[in-house]
């Protein structure tokens, strides 16, 4: 059996990574989830080309890697194609999960991803994938991985049922900020939709992939509430901020805070944002609009008082 020495890590990259290497001391034979390690393979630098790994908390990779891609070249082809998903927010551990993949940590075995963090991330990102056409593919087919007992990378973040926070799940839905072309325009979103709240959106984490949004209680002007009671709605646009991570991420821009004029429409349990502005002093149609909301008769208005 080709063996190779055991390589530690340039830089550990967070408690999983030392929870990883603290049970691998404690791990006794390899067993079947090691048996790679039998043929040639070799311990390579992560390259800068690499993005969806680069700076992941390890710095070398085995080639070949768990998908039997045998040169750099063909991984990094192969896993850019992974990074749209990526961008879509969809799981917090999706990054760290593909990476255990596409570039597995170079230690003297090699260490799956758990079969619980498989599922985890096959739970938020399957959906999104199926958007766009793509079925979640059987190189990615979670029962080929490790049970929890067994030597695996598990998952990092919360349970998707812990009550301390909503796991956040990228829309199908693409969301971007409006341009505020002529102030009709914009009353006429408003009166297409369910709902109008003028909010502020305060960004609360930056240190990880998917960042939580904070609604300012107390900068909440309701425009018009519709089937919503008026007291619910901070607390349905904070759900909303929790869970449709990509619309939110479009909206913020990268910035820390921001007011927005937001309007939607109430769907079962949850509202969904359809139109969003940003409140400059430069996009006078908008503040002309807000202005005129209040006297402003929909048409629907309009044929029921005749």
């Amino acid at each position: 059996m080709v063996t190779a020495h055991r390589r530690q890590p340039s830089r550990l990259g967070g408690p999983w990574l030392l929870g990883l290497l603290a049970r691998l001391l404690l791990w006794g034979s390899p067993g079947a989830w090691a048996s790679y390690l039998r043929r040639s393979s070799s311990c390579m630098p992560i390259p800068h080309r690499m993005a969806l790994c680069y700076d992941i908390g390890y710095s070398e990779m085995r080639i070949p890697n768990l998908l039997e891609h045998e040169t750099m070249p063909e991984v990094i082809q192969q896993s850019s194609s992974w990074l749209p998903l990526l961008a879509r927010e969809c799981h917090p551990d999706a990054r760290i999960f593909l990476c255990s993949l596409f570039a597995p940590i170079c230690l003297d075995r090699l260490i799956y991803p758990c079969r619980s963090l498989c599922e985890a991330v096959k739970r938020s990102c399957a959906p999104v994938m199926a958007c766009y056409g793509y079925p979640w593919p059987e190189i990615l087919n979670c029962n080929k991985f490790p049970a929890d007992h067994e030597l695996c990378i598990a998952a990092v973040s919360m349970g998707e049922n812990s009550s301390s926070r909503r796991m956040p799940r990228a829309s199908c839905k693409d969301c971007e900020l409006e341009e505020a072309s002529t102030a009709r325009e914009i009353l006429e979103n408003l009166c297409a939709n369910d709902f109008a709240v003028k909010i502020r959106i305060l960004r609360k984490n930056t240190t990880t992939t998917i960042s939580d949004f904070d609604l300012d209680p107390s900068r909440v002007e309701v425009l018009k509430h519709g089937p919503l009671l008026r007291t619910e709605i901070p607390t349905r646009l904070q759900q909303w901020l929790d869970i449709d991570a990509t619309c939110v991420h479009n909206i913020m821009r990268g910035t820390h805070a921001g007011v927005f004029v937001v309007s939607g429409e109430v769907q079962s349990d949850k509202v969904v944002v359809n139109k969003a502005y940003a409140w400059q002093k430069k996009n006078r149609n908008l503040h002309q609009a807000v202005r005129r909301w209040k006297h402003h008769r929909c048409p629907e208005q309009a044929v029921r008082k005749v």
